[in-house]
Formats: structure tokens, sequence, C-alpha cells
């Protein structure tokens, strides 16, 4: 049975990811920052459905948290490699134009969208197996950029530029590295950042006039994590229904 870790796959998209990749046949373990009971919901719904999914407890922008992770999430002890996938979807935003934000709101963004990605990759490239996927959940922002995004878009820039090299460093092993951005994208993360009549106007900015749902990004990582996938790597898929 394959192995993926997701990041953060306690609500939102990556709730989204753990459900179809148990659906499509993988031993998940997902992580979650200090919602237990969340992360809990998550176990019993998916043992029901049969899926085997686990949760451990780590904290993406704590790098001393990364090696009990993997090691926790190994299914049996050996030191060969095992895991076949890592989605790193983890990630925080913090509105505020340039002129107010303080230099801990810019830590905290970049040591979980950013510095604490960095290193995961570097923890779990020898777990990986040879041919193993990596896919990193960035956002048009990077892009499209709003106001009040500067620290956000930022950092999300900075995780891209990160996976492109990766994907030159990891590839002589047939690891491939995408970035996935989606766009606005119908979750609790982007409802409390706007109010109804903006996530309206987002939806009739799109081509297929709505916003995304977590499924329609789930469905991709799981095209990503396909043997038919394995020529792509170093990409930024951006999944907008047609924004951008």
């Amino acid at each position: 049975m394959r192995t993926a870790i997701v990041t953060g796959g306690s609500r939102g998209i990556g709730r989204a990811v753990v459900r179809k990749l148990a659906a499509d046949g993988f031993r998940v373990i997902f992580t979650y920052s200090h919602d237990a009971a969340a992360a809990n919901a998550v176990e019993e719904e998916e043992a029901r459905l049969g899926g085997q999914v686990t949760a451990i407890r780590c904290d993406q922008a704590v790098p001393s948290e990364h090696a009990g992770l993997l090691e926790r999430a190994r299914p049996q002890p050996s030191d060969t490699p095992y895991l076949d996938a890592l989605i790193v979807n983890a990630g925080i935003i913090d509105h505020g134009f340039i002129a107010d934000t303080t230099e801990a709101t810019f830590d905290r963004v970049f040591a979980v969208n950013v510095r604490g990605p960095f290193f995961l990759l570097r923890e779990a490239f020898r777990h990986l197996k040879d041919g193993g996927r990596i896919v990193c959940i960035s956002s048009t922002s990077t892009a499209w950029p709003s106001r009040g995004e500067a620290v956000y878009a930022a950092s999300k820039g900075a995780l891209e530029q990160v996976c492109r090299v990766a994907s030159r460093e990891f590839g002589a092993r047939g690891i491939t590295v995408n970035i996935l951005s989606p766009g606005p994208t119908d979750t609790d993360m982007l409802r409390g950042a706007v109010d109804e009549g903006t996530l309206a106007a987002l939806a009739h900015m799109t081509a297929l006039g709505r916003v995304g749902t977590p499924t329609d990004v789930a469905g991709i990582v799981s095209l990503l994590l396909r043997p038919e996938a394995a020529w792509v790597t170093g990409q930024n898929i951006r999944a907008d229904g047609g924004l951008t």
C-alpha cells in the first residue's frame, strides 16, 4: 500500500486531499497543529469509509518536529525509504497593509509557509522512495495579488521557487516536485478573509462562473500522483477556473 503524508489535513483543501487519497487506496498520514478534535473526527469518518488514515500532531513551522513526524508515519521499523507522496498543504494568511504589518506577523507567515516547508522537504528527501511525488500548495495570489496580501503572496512566491529548485535537485531519483496554485476556493480560510459580496465577485471573475471547492483541488493532487504524471515536474499548475 502506498503511503502519503498531507500537512494540514483536518480542514479545507487538506481535508479534501486526505479524503481523495484515502479513496485512491493510499495509507494517509495527515498533520494538525492544535485542533485535536477536528483531527480525530477526520480519522473516525475515514475509518467508517474503510480508509487507513492517521492524524499526527506536528507544527509545520517547527523543523525540529519534522523528523518525529516522518518516523511515526513509517509503517514498520526500517531504514529504507517508505514514502510515496508528500503534500505540503498547511499554510496561513494574515491580511494587512504593508504599512501596518509587524515583524512578528511577517515572521510567523514565513515560518509556516516557507521555512517549515523548506526543512520538511529536506527531511523528507531520504524517506521518499525513488519515483516519489511532492506537491506543494501555493496560491494564485502570486500571479494575481490583492491589496493586503503582500506577506502572504511573498511567502507563497518563495515556496514556489523552493519547489522549482527541489525539482532539479530531487529529479535524479525520479522524484517529481510540483506546485499547485488554487484560485479562490470555498474554505473557512477564504470565508474568514472576505465577505459574501467579495466572494460573489470572485466567482463572476472566473471563466467557469464560480469559486473552486476543496474537492476540485484534491482531484488535481490525485492526478499528479498517478504513474501517468511521472514526466511532470517543476511546474506550477494554476487551478483557478480561468481566473488568471
